[in-house]
């Protein structure tokens, strides 16, 4: 009997409420990205304007606020492609290793000989000693700076390549090394970049790697690639440096040698530091979110061996004392040293929540180990443009969705109405999965959605033509009805499960601009065949109690 359960009914009404709710705010885009961007500016700042307010009450804080996002194509905007010059990492991790090691050669001298850096490559360091029969013992003093490798692929390896010959001994980074610097090097450049983005409120911007030393950055939204090159900067100064006082005034006469730098967080406050600093980041090996021993939110770190001896002799020295981590001329944290530190490994503890030990601990590993960007490719995508686009994909779907709308009602009649009926809902309901989910819509999006337009009423199609193979063989309206949907479900459901296959081949194996094709399609896919099997059978089913037909015509 045709006939659909109450609970299915207030589901699928239910599901369909909830879709165009979602979707609802995207017809009035700037006001309601204007009330989303006013209630993140108060949330951040914690002060508010009447602009704010005004903004904020533009749209109901009770419904859903959710848009979808327009990518680079469609906004304009930025986009930079950067290489991070890894090999200057080296380079350093030579540099700082030579003063150590100079120190520790030096006090065997009278059985080594004297030493000097001779000239040798960036990023290896090469000392000549006098005397050669004791190559051995300066490489056994070398390899006491080198520390054991813990990553798979590197286990069991060294972190420096130590050689000798003649009166030279030449110290390089394992191969291992290098690839596991590689890896920090450009998780803390995406993260330096990301924070930087950030911090202007700019809306889904892309940062991603490609390849071993390449990001990707496309900003929507920002004014040229010069302004975002600008916003990014080329490095990230990360130091650890004395305190000689704090204060409220920026302008506070200093000693030479020392300079005044804000605090990150407290405005208002300013610090006087040593210019000089302790240790850098480049030695800073890792920072993580921890506990103290009263279980207190704390950030612990670890040096290299470099930064831990001279971070031990100054902690020793100075206990009780406050020390200040900057980054980018900012102080971000200024701990006071209960201890001396010299292990190599430390913890910074002190009144700060959960979420604040997790950002510092960010914060101080995006600072170590800088390496500059060098910009490969650079573009601006002016918002004309974009607009143009937009227009240009509202004009397709608009084309599309009337011609299948005028084809269905010719071809079927009353039918074609439900099906034209269903096909504004899935319309509605995929706009408002991709706003559920924060989805950016790019020009492969558009395309996947007006795929989606063409592909919706397949379902519908076999359906009808079933009915209509079941009314030849004289079945009463009911039944056909009935037998149209159930025994179409078969060809339907295999239809649209390869579209879905080749939909996630798509996503897993393309790029940016694929993946946001797959994902519109998938979507579509999904909201097209809920549509088709049952919003059109409803609205078939309450036509039908309703009119009671003797016949139909399909």
């Amino acid at each position: 009997m045709l006939q659909i359960d109450r609970w299915k009914r207030i589901l699928i009404i239910g599901l369909c409420v909830l879709g165009l709710a979602y979707a609802a705010p995207n017809l009035f885009y700037k006001r309601v990205e204007a009330h989303n961007d006013a209630v993140t500016q108060i949330e951040r700042t914690g002060a508010s304007t009447p602009e704010l307010e005004a903004a904020k009450a533009g749209w109901p804080g009770w419904l859903p606020s959710g848009l979808v996002n327009l990518g680079l194509d469609l906004r304009g905007g930025a986009h930079l492609l950067a290489e991070v010059q890894v090999e200057q990492v080296y380079k350093s991790r030579m540099d700082g290793l030579w003063p150590e090691l100079r120190r520790a050669l030096a006090d065997e001298r009278s059985t080594i000989g004297a030493i000097r850096r001779v000239q040798s490559p960036e990023g290896t360091l090469k000392i000549e000693i006098a005397n050669p029969d004791q190559m051995s013992r300066a490489i056994e003093i070398a390899r006491g700076f080198s520390d054991p490798i813990t990553s798979l692929t590197g286990a069991g390896q060294s972190s420096l390549d130590i050689s000798g010959s003649g009166k030279t001994m030449t110290i390089q980074l394992s191969d291992a090394e290098k690839i596991a610097v590689n890896d920090r090097t450009m998780q803390q450049s995406l993260e330096i970049v990301r924070r930087r983005i950030d911090e202007v409120g700019t809306r889904e911007p892309t940062i991603i790697r490609q390849g071993d030393d390449r990001i990707l950055i496309q900003v929507p939204g920002i004014g040229s690639a010069a302004e975002l090159k600008e916003l990014i900067g080329t490095t990230a100064k990360l130091t650890f440096n004395p305190v000689a006082g704090t204060g409220s005034n920026p302008d506070a006469s200093v000693d030479i040698g020392q300079i005044v730098l804000p605090d990150a967080e407290n405005e208002g406050v300013y610090y006087t530091i040593e210019e000089n600093p302790v240790v850098t980041g480049e030695e800073l090996n890792d920072a993580l979110p921890a506990t103290d021993e009263n279980g207190f939110p704390s950030v612990t770190f670890r040096f290299n061996p470099s930064g831990a001896r001279k971070f031990g002799h100054y902690t020793s020295a100075n206990i009780g004392q406050p020390f200040a981590i900057v980054l980018d001329d900012e102080v971000i944290s200024a701990p006071v040293i209960r201890q001396a530190i010299e292990t190599g490994s430390g913890q910074i503890s002190g009144s700060m929540t959960f979420d604040e030990a997790n950002r510092l601990a960010v914060l101080l590993r995006a600072g170590a180990l800088p390496a500059e960007l060098n910009f490969l490719e650079e573009r601006t995508i002016g918002p004309e443009l974009g607009q143009d686009s937009v227009d240009a994909g509202k004009i397709a779907a608009g084309v599309g969705f009337v011609a299948v709308v005028a084809l269905m009602i010719l071809s079927y009649g009353q039918f074609g109405v439900f099906a034209s009926i269903a096909l504004a809902i899935n319309m509605g309901l995929l706009f408002g999965v991709l706003s559920m989910i924060g989805a950016t819509l790019t020009l492969p999006g558009i395309a996947g959605i007006v795929l989606t337009i063409g592909m919706a009423v397949d379902a519908n199609v076999l359906v009808f033509e079933r009915i209509r193979e079941e009314l030849r063989h004289a079945k009463g309206p009911a039944r056909a009805i009935e037998l149209g949907y159930e025994r179409a479900m078969s060809a339907i459901v295999d239809a649209n499960i390869t579209t879905l296959i080749v939909a996630a081949i798509l996503f897993f194996l393309g790029s940016g601009p694929v993946k946001g094709f797959a994902v519109t399609l998938t979507i579509g896919i999904v909201t097209s065949v809920f549509t088709a099997l049952w919003v059109t059978r409803l609205l078939t089913v309450m036509w039908f109690h309703r009119a009671r037909p003797r016949q139909i015509e399909v």
